[in-house]
C-alpha cells in the first residue's frame, strides 16, 4: 500500500524535518505513528495524504510513485483516501449531514441508501440530534466526530487520522477506534498518528516510531512491527 524510500522533507531552505525515511506498510494493515512533539508525525501524514511532495527520495502509494505523478492525477488518488485533519476542515456553510455526505457526492454515490448511511453513521458517533446544525454551533469534540464520520463514510482504501481523538474523552475515543478497527477488518488500511499511549497499548497494533525526523523500525522495507530499534 505504501513504500517510502530514503525520503527527505524540508520547508523552504530550512533544515530537513524528515530525513532518510524508509518503511513499507502493507495493504489491509493497521499502524500507529507516534513520537515526541516535533518528531515529524504531521509532516509524514501530509506526505502520505499527498498534501506535500518530498524534497528527495520516492514515495509509492497504491502502486504509484507519487513523487513523480502529475498533480492533475493526485485528486483521483486522494478520493481513495479518508483523511482526518487536526484542524477538522469542515465547511461552515454546510450542515453536519452535508459535510459528512460530501465524499459521497463527489463520487456520484449520493443515493437514498447512502443518505441513510450518513444519518446512521452520525447517530453512531453521537450526533444524531445535530444533523441540521452547522459546524459553528458544535463544540470542538463534536466537530471532531463530524470530521471522523466524513473521513470514513465512503469506506476508503486508506484512512489517515492525525490525532483523531485529541478533544474526546477516553470512552468516545475508544468507540471511534472500534469504528476504525471495523473498517480495517473490511479491508481499509488504517494509519493513525497519536500521542495517546494508552490507546496504542490497548489496541496493540504495529507502531511507526518517529524521533527527530527519522523513523525507528527493524530494517528498511520490512513491514513495520511492534518492535522499534534504535
Amino acid at each position: 500500500m505504501i513504500r517510502f524510500q530514503r525520503v527527505g522533507l524540508r520547508y523552504g531552505k530550512g533544515a530537513e524535518v524528515l530525513s532518510d525515511v524508509s518503511f513499507t506498510i502493507e495493504k489491509g494493515s493497521f499502524h500507529f505513528v507516534t513520537g515526541p512533539s516535533g518528531a515529524g508525525k504531521t509532516s509524514l501524514m501530509q506526505l502520505i495524504g499527498l498534501a506535500l511532495r518530498p524534497s528527495r527520495g520516492s514515495i509509492e502509494i497504491f502502486g504509484k510513485d507519487v513523487s513523480k505523478t502529475r498533480r492533475s492525477q493526485l485528486p483521483e488518488l486522494r478520493r481513495r483516501m479518508g483523511i482526518i485533519f487536526q484542524d477538522f476542515r469542515l465547511l461552515d456553510h454546510l450542515t453536519v449531514r452535508d459535510n459528512v455526505a460530501l465524499p459521497l457526492r463527489l463520487d456520484g454515490r449520493m443515493k437514498l441508501d447512502n443518505a441513510r448511511q450518513v444519518d446512521e453513521l452520525l447517530r453512531w458517533v453521537g450526533l444524531g440530534d445535530r444533523l441540521g446544525d452547522h459546524p459553528a454551533r458544535l463544540s470542538g469534540g463534536e466537530q471532531q466526530r463530524v470530521a471522523v464520520a466524513r473521513a470514513v463514510v465512503h469506506r476508503p482504501d486508506l484512512l489517515l487520522a492525525d490525532e483523531p481523538t485529541g478533544n474526546l474523552d477516553d470512552a468516545v475515543a475508544m468507540r471511534l477506534f472500534r469504528l476504525f478497527k471495523e473498517l480495517n477488518r473490511m479491508g481499509t488500511t488504517v494509519i493513525v498518528a497519536t500521542h495517546n499511549q494508552t490507546i496504542i497499548e490497548r489496541l496493540d497494533e504495529p507502531v511507526v516510531m518517529l524521533e527527530k525526523g527519522r523513523v525507528l523500525v527493524p530494517a528498511p522495507f520490512e513491514p513495520v512491527s511492534n518492535r522499534a530499534a534504535g
